[in-house]
Protein backbone atom coordinates (compact mmCIF):
# COMPACT_ATOMS: atom_id res chain seq x y z
CA UNK A 1 0.00 0.00 0.00
CA UNK A 2 1.28 3.47 -0.86
CA UNK A 3 1.92 5.82 2.01
CA UNK A 4 0.13 9.14 2.25
CA UNK A 5 3.42 11.01 1.82
CA UNK A 6 4.27 9.25 -1.47
CA UNK A 7 0.77 9.94 -2.84
CA UNK A 8 1.07 13.60 -1.90
CA UNK A 9 4.51 13.87 -3.53
CA UNK A 10 3.15 12.28 -6.74
CA UNK A 11 0.22 14.68 -6.82
CA UNK A 12 2.55 17.64 -6.31
CA UNK A 13 4.81 16.54 -9.20
CA UNK A 14 1.79 16.09 -11.49
CA UNK A 15 0.52 19.54 -10.55
CA UNK A 16 3.95 21.11 -11.27
CA UNK A 17 4.04 19.42 -14.69
CA UNK A 18 0.59 20.81 -15.53
CA UNK A 19 1.63 24.28 -14.45
CA UNK A 20 4.75 24.10 -16.61
CA UNK A 21 2.69 23.37 -19.73
CA UNK A 22 1.26 26.33 -21.66
CA UNK A 23 -2.44 26.83 -21.00
CA UNK A 24 -4.67 26.79 -24.05
CA UNK A 25 -8.21 27.93 -23.67
CA UNK A 26 -10.85 29.54 -25.84
CA UNK A 27 -12.44 32.82 -24.84
CA UNK A 28 -15.74 32.87 -23.01
CA UNK A 29 -18.55 31.58 -25.23
CA UNK A 30 -16.47 32.00 -28.38
CA UNK A 31 -17.97 30.04 -31.26
CA UNK A 32 -15.90 27.25 -32.75
CA UNK A 33 -14.68 28.62 -36.04
CA UNK A 34 -15.92 26.94 -39.16
CA UNK A 35 -17.50 23.82 -37.70
CA UNK A 36 -21.00 25.25 -37.58
CA UNK A 37 -20.93 27.31 -40.78
CA UNK A 38 -23.49 26.60 -43.49
CA UNK A 39 -22.66 26.09 -47.15
CA UNK A 40 -25.23 27.78 -49.37
CA UNK A 41 -26.22 26.93 -52.94
CA UNK A 42 -29.03 26.96 -55.47
CA UNK A 43 -30.42 24.02 -57.44
CA UNK A 44 -32.75 24.94 -60.32
CA UNK A 45 -34.23 27.80 -58.34
CA UNK A 46 -34.39 25.98 -54.99
CA UNK A 47 -32.18 27.52 -52.28
CA UNK A 48 -30.50 25.02 -49.99
CA UNK A 49 -27.89 24.96 -47.25
CA UNK A 50 -26.02 22.29 -45.33
CA UNK A 51 -23.42 21.78 -42.64
CA UNK A 52 -21.73 18.41 -42.49
CA UNK A 53 -21.71 17.68 -38.77
CA UNK A 54 -19.98 14.43 -37.97
CA UNK A 55 -22.28 11.61 -36.91
CA UNK A 56 -24.47 8.82 -38.26
CA UNK A 57 -27.73 10.80 -38.47
CA UNK A 58 -29.08 13.65 -40.61
CA UNK A 59 -31.77 16.23 -39.94
CA UNK A 60 -33.48 17.64 -43.01
CA UNK A 61 -36.12 20.37 -43.27
CA UNK A 62 -38.13 22.30 -45.79
CA UNK A 63 -38.55 25.81 -44.36
CA UNK A 64 -41.32 27.76 -46.08
CA UNK A 65 -42.27 31.41 -45.79
CA UNK A 66 -45.80 30.35 -44.91
CA UNK A 67 -46.21 31.11 -41.20
CA UNK A 68 -49.33 32.79 -39.85
CA UNK A 69 -47.90 36.15 -40.95
CA UNK A 70 -48.49 35.18 -44.60
CA UNK A 71 -51.73 33.21 -44.45
CA UNK A 72 -54.53 34.52 -46.66
CA UNK A 73 -57.24 33.50 -44.20
CA UNK A 74 -57.13 32.58 -40.49
CA UNK A 75 -56.12 28.97 -39.86
CA UNK A 76 -54.61 28.20 -43.29
CA UNK A 77 -51.07 27.79 -41.98
CA UNK A 78 -52.16 25.38 -39.29
CA UNK A 79 -54.27 23.45 -41.78
CA UNK A 80 -51.36 23.16 -44.21
CA UNK A 81 -49.04 22.01 -41.41
CA UNK A 82 -51.47 19.30 -40.30
CA UNK A 83 -51.76 18.00 -43.90
CA UNK A 84 -48.01 17.28 -44.12
CA UNK A 85 -47.23 13.58 -44.70
CA UNK A 86 -50.94 12.68 -45.02
CA UNK A 87 -50.59 11.36 -48.54
CA UNK A 88 -49.15 12.34 -51.93
CA UNK A 89 -49.88 11.29 -55.51
CA UNK A 90 -47.25 8.51 -55.17
CA UNK A 91 -47.54 7.50 -51.52
CA UNK A 92 -50.46 7.01 -49.18
CA UNK A 93 -50.18 8.19 -45.57
CA UNK A 94 -49.93 4.55 -44.47
CA UNK A 95 -47.05 3.89 -46.86
CA UNK A 96 -45.20 7.02 -45.67
CA UNK A 97 -45.57 5.90 -42.06
CA UNK A 98 -44.47 2.32 -42.70
CA UNK A 99 -41.47 3.26 -44.85
CA UNK A 100 -40.32 5.86 -42.32
CA UNK A 101 -40.63 3.35 -39.49
CA UNK A 102 -38.67 0.74 -41.44
CA UNK A 103 -35.90 3.33 -41.85
CA UNK A 104 -36.07 4.27 -38.15
CA UNK A 105 -36.87 7.88 -38.96
CA UNK A 106 -38.84 10.68 -37.28
CA UNK A 107 -41.18 12.99 -39.21
CA UNK A 108 -42.01 16.46 -37.91
CA UNK A 109 -44.07 19.49 -38.88
CA UNK A 110 -44.71 22.74 -37.05
CA UNK A 111 -45.24 26.42 -37.78
CA UNK A 112 -44.30 29.76 -36.27
CA UNK A 113 -45.35 33.31 -37.03
CA UNK A 114 -43.12 33.43 -40.11
CA UNK A 115 -42.31 29.87 -41.09
CA UNK A 116 -43.81 26.49 -41.85
CA UNK A 117 -41.27 23.73 -41.20
CA UNK A 118 -41.64 20.20 -42.59
CA UNK A 119 -38.78 17.90 -41.63
CA UNK A 120 -37.32 14.50 -40.90
CA UNK A 121 -34.52 12.92 -38.83
CA UNK A 122 -32.98 9.75 -40.18
CA UNK A 123 -29.83 7.69 -40.72
CA UNK A 124 -27.30 9.45 -42.92
CA UNK A 125 -27.46 6.95 -45.80
CA UNK A 126 -31.21 7.50 -46.24
CA UNK A 127 -30.89 11.10 -47.48
CA UNK A 128 -32.21 10.37 -51.03
CA UNK A 129 -35.48 8.90 -49.76
CA UNK A 130 -36.32 11.85 -47.53
CA UNK A 131 -35.31 14.53 -50.04
CA UNK A 132 -37.71 12.83 -52.45
CA UNK A 133 -40.42 12.64 -49.77
CA UNK A 134 -40.18 16.37 -49.04
CA UNK A 135 -40.36 17.11 -52.77
CA UNK A 136 -43.59 15.10 -52.93
CA UNK A 137 -45.07 16.98 -49.97
CA UNK A 138 -44.28 20.22 -51.79
CA UNK A 139 -45.44 19.27 -55.29
CA UNK A 140 -47.78 16.26 -55.05
CA UNK A 141 -49.59 16.43 -51.70
CA UNK A 142 -53.23 15.32 -51.67
CA UNK A 143 -55.80 17.42 -49.79
CA UNK A 144 -58.72 15.05 -49.33
CA UNK A 145 -61.97 16.29 -47.78
CA UNK A 146 -62.41 13.24 -45.54
CA UNK A 147 -58.86 13.57 -44.19
CA UNK A 148 -59.55 17.21 -43.35
CA UNK A 149 -62.73 16.46 -41.41
CA UNK A 150 -61.57 13.23 -39.74
CA UNK A 151 -57.93 14.00 -38.93
CA UNK A 152 -56.88 17.61 -39.55
CA UNK A 153 -59.83 19.53 -38.10
CA UNK A 154 -59.84 17.68 -34.73
CA UNK A 155 -56.15 18.55 -34.27
CA UNK A 156 -56.85 22.23 -34.95
CA UNK A 157 -59.74 22.21 -32.48
CA UNK A 158 -57.49 20.64 -29.84
CA UNK A 159 -54.87 23.36 -30.41
CA UNK A 160 -57.61 25.98 -30.00
CA UNK A 161 -58.71 24.53 -26.64
CA UNK A 162 -55.10 24.28 -25.44
CA UNK A 163 -54.52 27.92 -26.35
CA UNK A 164 -57.61 29.13 -24.48
CA UNK A 165 -56.55 27.20 -21.36
CA UNK A 166 -53.23 29.07 -21.08
CA UNK A 167 -53.36 32.66 -19.83
CA UNK A 168 -49.65 33.00 -20.62
CA UNK A 169 -50.05 32.03 -24.29
CA UNK A 170 -53.11 34.26 -24.59
CA UNK A 171 -51.19 37.25 -23.19
CA UNK A 172 -48.20 36.68 -25.51
CA UNK A 173 -50.51 36.37 -28.52
CA UNK A 174 -52.41 39.48 -27.46
CA UNK A 175 -49.18 41.48 -27.11
CA UNK A 176 -48.11 40.48 -30.63
CA UNK A 177 -51.51 41.56 -31.96
CA UNK A 178 -51.19 44.94 -30.23
CA UNK A 179 -47.63 45.41 -31.45
CA UNK A 180 -48.02 44.40 -35.09
CA UNK A 181 -51.79 44.20 -35.80
CA UNK A 182 -51.95 42.01 -38.93
CA UNK A 183 -49.07 39.93 -40.22
CA UNK A 184 -46.81 39.17 -37.25
CA UNK A 185 -49.76 40.00 -35.02
CA UNK A 186 -51.78 37.02 -36.28
CA UNK A 187 -52.06 34.34 -33.58
CA UNK A 188 -50.01 31.16 -34.03
CA UNK A 189 -53.00 29.08 -32.92
CA UNK A 190 -56.64 30.02 -33.61
CA UNK A 191 -57.87 32.33 -30.86
CA UNK A 192 -61.51 31.51 -31.63
CA UNK A 193 -63.57 28.90 -33.43
CA UNK A 194 -64.18 31.31 -36.35
CA UNK A 195 -61.28 30.12 -38.56
CA UNK A 196 -62.30 26.49 -38.85
CA UNK A 197 -66.02 27.25 -38.98
CA UNK A 198 -65.85 30.04 -41.56
CA UNK A 199 -62.65 30.03 -43.59
CA UNK A 200 -61.06 26.58 -43.49
CA UNK A 201 -61.65 23.93 -46.12
CA UNK A 202 -59.46 21.75 -48.30
CA UNK A 203 -59.78 24.01 -51.37
CA UNK A 204 -58.44 27.05 -49.51
CA UNK A 205 -55.61 25.02 -47.94
CA UNK A 206 -54.59 23.57 -51.31
CA UNK A 207 -54.70 27.06 -52.85
CA UNK A 208 -52.43 28.43 -50.11
CA UNK A 209 -50.00 25.53 -50.65
CA UNK A 210 -49.28 26.88 -54.15
CA UNK A 211 -47.71 29.91 -52.45
CA UNK A 212 -46.03 28.02 -49.63
CA UNK A 213 -44.34 25.47 -51.89
CA UNK A 214 -43.33 27.70 -54.80
CA UNK A 215 -39.52 27.71 -55.27
CA UNK A 216 -38.87 31.34 -54.21
CA UNK A 217 -40.75 30.78 -50.94
CA UNK A 218 -38.93 27.85 -49.36
CA UNK A 219 -35.43 26.54 -48.70
CA UNK A 220 -34.03 23.09 -47.97
CA UNK A 221 -31.65 22.88 -45.00
CA UNK A 222 -29.70 19.84 -43.76
CA UNK A 223 -27.52 19.09 -40.75
CA UNK A 224 -25.23 16.07 -41.08
CA UNK A 225 -25.20 15.80 -44.87
CA UNK A 226 -22.45 16.29 -47.44
CA UNK A 227 -23.11 19.39 -49.49
CA UNK A 228 -22.45 17.63 -52.79
CA UNK A 229 -24.89 14.82 -51.90
CA UNK A 230 -27.64 17.26 -50.90
CA UNK A 231 -27.08 19.22 -54.10
CA UNK A 232 -27.37 16.06 -56.19
CA UNK A 233 -30.71 14.98 -54.73
CA UNK A 234 -32.29 18.43 -54.57
CA UNK A 235 -31.43 18.87 -58.26
CA UNK A 236 -33.03 15.55 -59.08
CA UNK A 237 -36.21 15.58 -56.99
CA UNK A 238 -37.26 19.25 -56.82
CA UNK A 239 -37.32 19.82 -60.56
CA UNK A 240 -41.13 19.60 -60.78
CA UNK A 241 -41.88 22.00 -57.93
CA UNK A 242 -43.66 25.16 -59.22
CA UNK A 243 -41.21 27.91 -60.17
CA UNK A 244 -43.63 30.66 -59.09
CA UNK A 245 -46.88 31.02 -57.19
CA UNK A 246 -49.91 32.14 -59.24
CA UNK A 247 -49.79 35.91 -59.86
CA UNK A 248 -53.08 36.65 -58.09
CA UNK A 249 -51.84 34.70 -55.06
CA UNK A 250 -48.56 36.63 -55.02
CA UNK A 251 -50.48 39.90 -55.02
CA UNK A 252 -52.68 38.76 -52.12
CA UNK A 253 -49.71 37.64 -49.99
CA UNK A 254 -47.35 40.46 -50.98
CA UNK A 255 -44.90 41.07 -48.15
CA UNK A 256 -44.97 44.47 -46.47
CA UNK A 257 -42.51 46.03 -44.07
CA UNK A 258 -43.69 45.31 -40.53
CA UNK A 259 -44.85 48.37 -38.61
CA UNK A 260 -44.92 48.57 -34.81
CA UNK A 261 -48.06 50.04 -33.23
CA UNK A 262 -48.47 49.30 -29.51
CA UNK A 263 -51.54 49.48 -27.28
CA UNK A 264 -53.32 47.76 -24.41
CA UNK A 265 -55.70 44.81 -24.11
CA UNK A 266 -57.34 43.27 -21.03
CA UNK A 267 -58.96 39.82 -21.12
CA UNK A 268 -60.91 38.35 -18.19
CA UNK A 269 -59.98 34.74 -17.38
CA UNK A 270 -60.70 32.58 -14.34
CA UNK A 271 -57.91 29.99 -14.79
CA UNK A 272 -54.88 32.10 -13.96
CA UNK A 273 -53.20 35.50 -14.26
CA UNK A 274 -50.59 36.65 -16.76
CA UNK A 275 -49.23 39.97 -17.96
CA UNK A 276 -46.97 40.81 -20.88
CA UNK A 277 -45.09 44.09 -21.14
CA UNK A 278 -43.76 44.31 -24.70
CA UNK A 279 -41.64 46.83 -26.60
CA UNK A 280 -40.05 47.19 -30.07
CA UNK A 281 -37.15 44.74 -30.32
CA UNK A 282 -34.58 43.44 -32.79
CA UNK A 283 -34.86 41.55 -36.05
CA UNK A 284 -32.94 38.31 -36.57
CA UNK A 285 -29.24 38.39 -37.46
CA UNK A 286 -30.15 37.70 -41.09
CA UNK A 287 -32.64 40.60 -41.07
CA UNK A 288 -31.87 44.23 -41.71
CA UNK A 289 -32.77 45.59 -38.28
CA UNK A 290 -30.59 43.55 -35.95
CA UNK A 291 -29.78 45.17 -32.59
CA UNK A 292 -27.50 42.94 -30.49
CA UNK A 293 -27.92 45.22 -27.47
CA UNK A 294 -31.56 44.02 -27.21
CA UNK A 295 -30.31 40.47 -26.51
CA UNK A 296 -28.04 41.81 -23.75
CA UNK A 297 -30.88 43.87 -22.26
CA UNK A 298 -33.14 40.80 -22.29
CA UNK A 299 -30.51 38.82 -20.35
CA UNK A 300 -30.00 41.67 -17.92
CA UNK A 301 -33.73 41.83 -17.17
CA UNK A 302 -33.93 38.02 -17.25
CA UNK A 303 -36.13 36.38 -14.66
CA UNK A 304 -35.12 32.73 -14.83
CA UNK A 305 -31.83 31.53 -13.46
CA UNK A 306 -29.51 29.23 -15.41
CA UNK A 307 -27.75 28.20 -12.18
CA UNK A 308 -29.43 25.54 -10.03
CA UNK A 309 -30.38 26.58 -6.48
CA UNK A 310 -29.60 30.22 -7.24
CA UNK A 311 -31.93 33.09 -8.20
CA UNK A 312 -29.24 34.22 -10.64
CA UNK A 313 -27.85 37.66 -11.40
CA UNK A 314 -30.77 38.94 -13.54
CA UNK A 315 -32.62 41.90 -12.12
CA UNK A 316 -36.16 40.55 -12.43
CA UNK A 317 -35.24 37.29 -10.68
CA UNK A 318 -34.50 39.33 -7.56
CA UNK A 319 -37.91 41.03 -7.47
CA UNK A 320 -40.31 38.20 -8.43
CA UNK A 321 -43.03 38.58 -5.83
CA UNK A 322 -43.64 35.42 -3.82
CA UNK A 323 -43.41 31.70 -4.57
CA UNK A 324 -45.29 30.49 -7.61
CA UNK A 325 -44.60 33.69 -9.52
CA UNK A 326 -42.85 33.19 -12.85
CA UNK A 327 -41.17 36.05 -14.70
CA UNK A 328 -39.12 35.84 -17.88
CA UNK A 329 -37.79 38.21 -20.53
CA UNK A 330 -37.80 37.14 -24.18
CA UNK A 331 -36.49 38.70 -27.36
CA UNK A 332 -38.63 37.44 -30.25
CA UNK A 333 -36.68 37.80 -33.51
CA UNK A 334 -38.35 38.06 -36.91
CA UNK A 335 -37.09 38.81 -40.42
CA UNK A 336 -37.82 42.54 -40.36
CA UNK A 337 -38.86 43.30 -36.77
CA UNK A 338 -38.68 42.05 -33.21
CA UNK A 339 -40.46 42.17 -29.88
CA UNK A 340 -38.80 42.38 -26.48
CA UNK A 341 -41.27 41.32 -23.83
CA UNK A 342 -41.49 40.50 -20.13
CA UNK A 343 -44.05 37.80 -19.32
CA UNK A 344 -45.26 37.42 -15.72
CA UNK A 345 -47.41 34.56 -14.45
CA UNK A 346 -48.82 33.85 -10.97
CA UNK A 347 -51.41 35.14 -8.52
CA UNK A 348 -53.02 38.45 -9.48
CA UNK A 349 -51.41 40.36 -6.57
CA UNK A 350 -47.93 38.99 -7.28
CA UNK A 351 -48.23 39.62 -11.01
CA UNK A 352 -49.27 43.23 -10.35
CA UNK A 353 -46.35 43.85 -7.97
CA UNK A 354 -43.78 42.22 -10.27
CA UNK A 355 -45.04 44.28 -13.23
CA UNK A 356 -44.54 47.47 -11.19
CA UNK A 357 -41.02 46.37 -10.23
CA UNK A 358 -40.17 45.47 -13.84
CA UNK A 359 -40.90 48.99 -15.05
CA UNK A 360 -38.85 50.47 -12.18
CA UNK A 361 -35.90 48.27 -13.16
CA UNK A 362 -36.08 49.44 -16.79
CA UNK A 363 -35.98 53.04 -15.47
CA UNK A 364 -32.93 52.17 -13.36
CA UNK A 365 -31.08 50.69 -16.33
CA UNK A 366 -31.92 53.70 -18.50
CA UNK A 367 -30.66 56.00 -15.74
CA UNK A 368 -27.36 54.16 -15.43
CA UNK A 369 -28.17 52.76 -11.99
CA UNK A 370 -26.73 49.37 -12.80
CA UNK A 371 -23.36 47.84 -12.02
CA UNK A 372 -20.80 47.16 -14.72
CA UNK A 373 -20.46 43.60 -13.42
CA UNK A 374 -24.14 42.88 -14.09
CA UNK A 375 -23.78 44.07 -17.70
CA UNK A 376 -20.70 41.86 -18.16
CA UNK A 377 -22.71 38.87 -16.87
CA UNK A 378 -25.62 39.80 -19.13
CA UNK A 379 -23.37 39.91 -22.20
CA UNK A 380 -21.91 36.50 -21.37
CA UNK A 381 -25.37 35.01 -20.82
CA UNK A 382 -26.76 36.57 -24.01
CA UNK A 383 -23.82 35.28 -26.03
CA UNK A 384 -24.21 31.77 -24.65
CA UNK A 385 -27.98 31.70 -25.27
CA UNK A 386 -27.67 32.94 -28.83
CA UNK A 387 -24.86 30.54 -29.72
CA UNK A 388 -26.53 27.60 -28.00
CA UNK A 389 -29.79 28.37 -29.80
CA UNK A 390 -28.06 28.59 -33.17
CA UNK A 391 -26.06 25.43 -32.48
CA UNK A 392 -29.28 23.58 -31.68
CA UNK A 393 -30.02 21.57 -34.80
CA UNK A 394 -33.77 22.25 -35.05
CA UNK A 395 -33.44 25.97 -34.31
CA UNK A 396 -30.49 26.28 -36.69
CA UNK A 397 -32.50 24.70 -39.50
CA UNK A 398 -35.35 27.18 -39.16
CA UNK A 399 -33.08 30.22 -38.70
CA UNK A 400 -31.03 29.29 -41.75
CA UNK A 401 -34.02 28.46 -43.93
CA UNK A 402 -35.77 31.66 -42.93
CA UNK A 403 -32.64 33.68 -43.66
CA UNK A 404 -32.33 32.15 -47.13
CA UNK A 405 -35.98 32.74 -47.98
CA UNK A 406 -36.16 36.31 -46.68
CA UNK A 407 -32.72 37.57 -47.63
CA UNK A 408 -30.63 34.78 -49.21
CA UNK A 409 -28.37 34.78 -46.15
CA UNK A 410 -27.82 31.79 -43.86
CA UNK A 411 -27.58 32.09 -40.09
CA UNK A 412 -23.91 31.96 -39.06
CA UNK A 413 -22.84 31.51 -35.44
CA UNK A 414 -19.64 33.54 -35.67
CA UNK A 415 -21.49 36.70 -36.72
CA UNK A 416 -23.94 36.40 -33.84
CA UNK A 417 -21.26 35.96 -31.17
CA UNK A 418 -19.18 38.82 -32.55
CA UNK A 419 -22.14 41.22 -32.61
CA UNK A 420 -23.12 40.56 -28.99
CA UNK A 421 -19.50 40.70 -27.84
CA UNK A 422 -19.22 44.23 -29.26
CA UNK A 423 -22.15 45.67 -27.29
CA UNK A 424 -21.18 48.54 -24.95
CA UNK A 425 -22.65 49.61 -21.60
CA UNK A 426 -23.90 52.78 -23.25
CA UNK A 427 -25.82 50.83 -25.89
CA UNK A 428 -27.61 48.79 -23.22
CA UNK A 429 -28.63 51.93 -21.33
CA UNK A 430 -29.76 53.61 -24.54
CA UNK A 431 -31.83 50.54 -25.45
CA UNK A 432 -33.59 50.65 -22.05
CA UNK A 433 -34.27 54.36 -22.51
CA UNK A 434 -35.78 53.73 -25.94
CA UNK A 435 -38.23 51.22 -24.42
CA UNK A 436 -39.61 53.87 -22.09
CA UNK A 437 -39.88 56.42 -24.89
CA UNK A 438 -41.76 54.12 -27.26
CA UNK A 439 -45.35 52.92 -27.06
CA UNK A 440 -45.61 49.71 -25.08
CA UNK A 441 -47.84 46.73 -25.88
CA UNK A 442 -49.43 45.68 -22.59
CA UNK A 443 -51.67 42.65 -22.24
CA UNK A 444 -53.34 41.51 -19.03
CA UNK A 445 -55.21 38.19 -18.80
CA UNK A 446 -56.90 37.05 -15.58
CA UNK A 447 -58.38 38.95 -12.63
CA UNK A 448 -58.79 42.40 -14.17
CA UNK A 449 -59.86 43.94 -10.84
CA UNK A 450 -56.31 43.45 -9.53
CA UNK A 451 -54.10 43.46 -12.63
CA UNK A 452 -52.84 47.00 -13.34
CA UNK A 453 -53.40 49.14 -16.41
CA UNK A 454 -50.45 50.36 -18.49
CA UNK A 455 -51.08 53.85 -17.11
CA UNK A 456 -50.69 52.54 -13.56
CA UNK A 457 -47.28 51.20 -14.56
CA UNK A 458 -46.20 54.48 -16.11
CA UNK A 459 -45.97 53.09 -19.64
CA UNK A 460 -47.04 54.83 -22.83
CA UNK A 461 -49.62 53.03 -24.94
Amino acid sequence: MLSRSSVCRGAQRAFRRQCAQPVQRRGLAAPASGSFQYQIDDAKGVKFASRDLSGPTTTLALVSRAGTRYQLLPGLTEGLEKFAFRGTERRSALRIVRESELLGAELTSYHTRENLVIGAKFLRDDLPYFVELLSEVAAQAKYAHHIFHEEVLPLIQTAHKKFLASTKEMAISSAHGLAFHRGLGSPVSPASSTPYKTYLDTDYIEYFSKFAYAKPNFAIVANGAEHSELSKWVNEFFENVPAQAPENLLEAVRDKQTKYHGGEERIAHDSGNSMVLAFPGSSSVTGGFHKPEIAVLASLLGGRSNIKWSPGFSLLAKVAAGPGTSVETKSALYSDAGLLYVVIDGSAQNVAKTAMDAVKIIHNIAGGQISKEDIVKAKAAAKFKELEFGQNIQAGLELTGSGLVHGSKAYQLDETGKAIGGVTDGQVKAAAKSLLESRASVSAVGDLFVLPYAEDLGLKV
